[in-house]
């Protein structure tokens, strides 16, 4: 699969994933409130899907059906969204801009984003409790609601957020920032390629350890690119203020190593991904050339 042939895969991913969401996200608001429609407007309104593609492309790689990878896709990109939400907020990272748009609570109000963000976040863990597809055993179910709410709270992207607000104006060693950023950023990608994987019935021990290892490599990758393209990148790429971790005096990779060295590591990561793949067949593409598109992006 060359390049060109992934980023068409990816906007199938994304096409797919979007009319899912649009099917389980609230669709009217009673008369006394707008709820529904700031979610609708955090959700929808934009994004690249990456945890979603992370989703169907581990599920594939793993031989399962694309029918059964929309509901875990959706979860993913559910929590994702109400994370956004949060992190924008005045109490926490406080932007004004997010995916090129008013962020939630600029664009409504902050109490309604902080209820957009819980309702998504109910919503995400509802949609894989209530799936109904028979291939799923009740045990399935749990496991995948047990992975995801590892990733969303202390363990996980919450733990991260806290670190986060807690550094700021810190310098941290090299080994506490990858920590905090495989709780923050890291645990929601490794959940999104683990629920992919986790669809197919017999996934065996081995397939599951291949699935884990890659993520942990695409999760640090990610968030290194990120921290390089808020320096080098610009607002109307990114979709959102460039430099505002320099700004809020947030510890990132370039602050630490380096822009040349941060962009060694993330790619040392990615080669380190495509090692791991090795022992799967042509399924596993898709998994390849989305760790590449990881640390090529430009956006």
């Amino acid at each position: 699969m060359t390049k060109e042939s992934f980023e068409s895969r990816l906007a199938t991913y994304q096409k797919r994933v979007d009319a899912a969401l649009d099917k389980y996200l609230p669709a009217e608001d009673p008369p006394e409130h707008n709820l529904a429609e700031a979610i609708r407007y955090s959700v929808i309104g934009g994004g690249k899907r990456i945890r979603p593609a992370m989703v169907y492309a581990a599920g594939e790689a793993m031989g399962v059906s694309t029918d059964l990878l929309d509901i875990p896709a959706c979860a993913v990109e559910m929590i994702h969204a109400y994370s956004l939400i949060h992190d924008d907020l005045p109490a926490m990272d406080d932007d004004d801009l997010r995916r090129g748009r008013p962020t939630c609570h600029k664009a409504f109000d902050e109490a309604t984003a902080i209820l957009a963000g819980d309702a998504l976040q109910a919503l995400a863990y509802e949609i894989l409790a209530k799936d109904d597809h028979k291939e799923l055993t009740p045990q399935h179910r749990i496991d995948m609601l047990s992975l995801l709410t590892e990733a969303s709270g202390a363990h996980g992207m919450a733990g991260g957020q806290a670190v986060d607000l807690a550094s700021v104006g810190k310098t941290l060693t090299l080994g506490q920032l990858e920590h905090m950023h495989r709780l923050k950023t890291g645990a929601l990608i490794r959940a999104s390629v683990l629920l992919g994987g986790m669809c197919k019935q017999d996934i065996s021990e081995s397939e599951i350890k291949i699935l884990n290892d890659y993520a942990m490599c695409i999760g640090l990758s990610f968030q290194i690119q990120d921290d390089i393209l808020d320096v080098i990148s610009d607002t109307e790429t990114l979709g959102k203020p460039q430099g505002s971790d320099q700004e809020q005096e947030k510890p990132t990779f370039p602050s630490i190593i380096g822009l040349e060295t941060s962009r060694e590591r993330a790619l040392e990561q990615h080669a380190l991904a495509l090692k791991i793949l090795e022992p799967l067949d042509e399924k596993a593409d898709s998994l390849r050339l989305l760790s590449a598109y990881i640390v090529e992006r430009q956006f």
